[in-house]
């Protein structure tokens, strides 16, 4: 089922369903907390635009669930210190030019959390996850110009650069 929930050394990548999603919008924090698993951080939820969109590309379609929008969730601790996944399903429509068989891919690591090689354990564990499971071979990352750090992971996995445009 896409409710799988990846697992690295440290972590464990949780599939953000409706729920949470709903719950999260809603100012619902021990409801959303119950449904994820994990603390949320204060100042949850830290992108509600982004959740609003997942939540409707979910209710389209479920089978999207494994695949958009996922906690990073550090197990020591049982808190969720990012976030991870793919914009779309596999083969979306928009990448047909750059990449007919890509998928792009985006995360976000808590401030507090950066630069311990999270989001190098997380972004690996997800291409393999859709590697091993689904047959993908092709990843697209957007990055900003300015974002250093997200262009030396991107380095680490081979990305190259392909386009550039101005978001």
């Amino acid at each position: 089922t896409n409710m799988t929930i990846i697992q690295t050394p440290r972590l464990e990548l949780v599939p953000f369903s409706a729920g949470f999603l709903r719950a999260s919008l809603a100012g619902n924090l021990v409801e959303a907390e119950r449904l994820l698993g994990a603390k949320l951080p204060a100042g949850w939820p830290d992108d509600p635009w982004l959740y609003e969109r997942r939540l409707a590309q979910l209710e389209e379609d479920p089978s999207l669930l494994g695949w958009l929008v996922r906690g990073v969730v550090l197990r020591e601790t049982r808190s969720l210190v990012g976030r991870i996944g793919f914009h779309t399903g596999p083969r979306p429509e928009y990448l047909r030019e750059l990449s007919p068989e890509g998928i792009e891919l985006g995360y976000t690591v808590l401030a507090s959390h950066r630069r311990q090689g999270i989001a190098t354990e997380a972004s690996d564990a997800l291409m393999n996850w859709a590697r091993t499971e689904h047959g993908i071979r092709h990843f697209i990352v957007s990055i900003s110009p300015e974002n250093v750090p997200s262009r030396a992971l991107a380095a680490k996995f081979g990305f190259r650069k392909i386009g550039s445009h101005i978001d």
